[in-house]
């Protein structure tokens, strides 16, 4: 495992000697306020084959909310049998400027005891923003994945979640989301990741395109852009940037260690100072051995066990090895493999040389 993961490690270290390859803007981050935002809803599903919620008291209240829209008052007293029936919460992402009339994928959840929805129709729900307003409405047919089978004498099978169903396109979008891009002073372009040097190289980029003083860094992940007002001036303007290419910055130098699995990943801008490692193991073997003792002859003597025990200590002799100071991926591999350490090993120096001041890196151990 360990062999593999340092093939893997080297061949990684051969691309990380290339130059750096320029990056689009539009795969480093994004613009302020352009983005999906949540939507929810409770509602109720029908049609199961007798999957349901059973008589659970908030799924009767429902039922009987939904046979009020439609002018059906069920006699006092009485409940409806509710295990063709299931109350569900529905999730959906809206994305940026959709618009009303256009259709959205939805997930279904059930929040009681049914055991599926497989099979079941989601009737007319509202889904809600994180403002309270209606943003879309949802309603159609389930397409679950999963599958539950339950035989009389209790013995079930369940494959997947069948209590989780998709809709694809079950929501009609009923109102947009302004993003402001049109009208706000300014547009700021986020990083994804915090980098005042790959943030100073998109300002420049941008600047270098539109003119000097259109673009600055704000800061480590903001860049703002001065740009002209109107929809479709800023539409042209934001297209054009997103396929600007820029040089990042090389990332923080990590070693991350996933001491459950043994996996251990470390980037190209890794180095270690000089130091001297050696790595020993010491095998302590104890071998038991039981001999029968008979008696001599007319001596009166009993048979007897005589009990013999061998204690033996080994440990492998591993010279020390010399790493010589500001190594790079290769050298660290290299290293790693000549002295044969396995990944829990591998950890242990790994920390001993972070404790020792030798790696020049952050270690994460997950």
């Amino acid at each position: 495992m360990l062999r593999a993961l340092l093939v893997l490690l080297a061949l990684m270290t051969g691309f990380a000697a290339t130059p750096a390859a320029a990056d689009r803007v539009k795969d480093l981050g994004g613009f302020q306020g352009i983005r999906s935002n949540q939507l929810t809803g409770y509602g109720i599903v029908v049609g199961l084959a007798g999957t349901g919620d059973d008589n659970l008291e908030y799924t009767m209240q429902s039922m009987k909310a939904v046979a009020s829209r439609f002018g059906l008052q069920l006699p006092a007293g009485v409940n409806p049998g509710l295990k063709n029936a299931a109350v569900v919460m529905i999730t959906a992402d809206l994305p940026a400027f959709a618009k009303p009339g256009q259709r959205i994928d939805i997930t279904v959840a059930s929040m009681g005891k049914a055991k599926s929805l497989r099979g079941g129709a989601l009737i007319l729900t509202p889904l809600l923003g994180a403002d309270g307003q209606i943003y879309a409405m949802a309603q159609g047919n389930l397409a679950v994945g999963g599958l539950g089978i339950e035989g009389k004498d209790g013995s079930s099978v369940v494959v997947n979640v069948p209590s989780t169903g998709r809709i694809p396109e079950g929501a009609t979008v009923e109102r947009a989301v302004d993003t402001g891009f049109e009208s706000a002073p300014t547009l700021v372009f986020n990083l994804a990741r915090s980098d005042f040097t790959t943030a100073q190289n998109v300002a420049t980029a941008i600047n270098a395109r539109f003119g000097g003083g259109v673009a600055e860094a704000v800061d480590g992940v903001s860049i703002k852009v001065n740009a002209p007002a109107g929809a479709d001036v800023r539409a042209t303007m934001m297209s054009e940037i997103e396929n600007l290419t820029v040089t990042s910055a090389d990332p923080p130098a990590r070693v991350i260690v996933n001491a459950r699995t043994g996996t251990v990943v470390i980037n190209s801008t890794v180095r270690v100072g000089a130091a001297a490692i050696t790595h020993g193991k010491l095998t302590v073997r104890i071998d038991e051995k039981q001999t029968v003792v008979q008696p001599a002859p007319f001596s009166q003597g009993q048979t007897a066990n005589e009990q013999k025990s061998g204690v033996n200590v080994e440990e492998e002799k591993r010279p020390m090895f010399l790493m010589n100071p500001g190594p790079k991926l290769a050298d660290i591999v290299k290293a790693v493999n000549a002295i044969g350490a396995t990944p829990s090993d591998l950890v242990a120096i790994l920390e001993a040389l972070k404790e020792a001041g030798a790696l020049k890196a952050d270690l994460i151990i997950l």
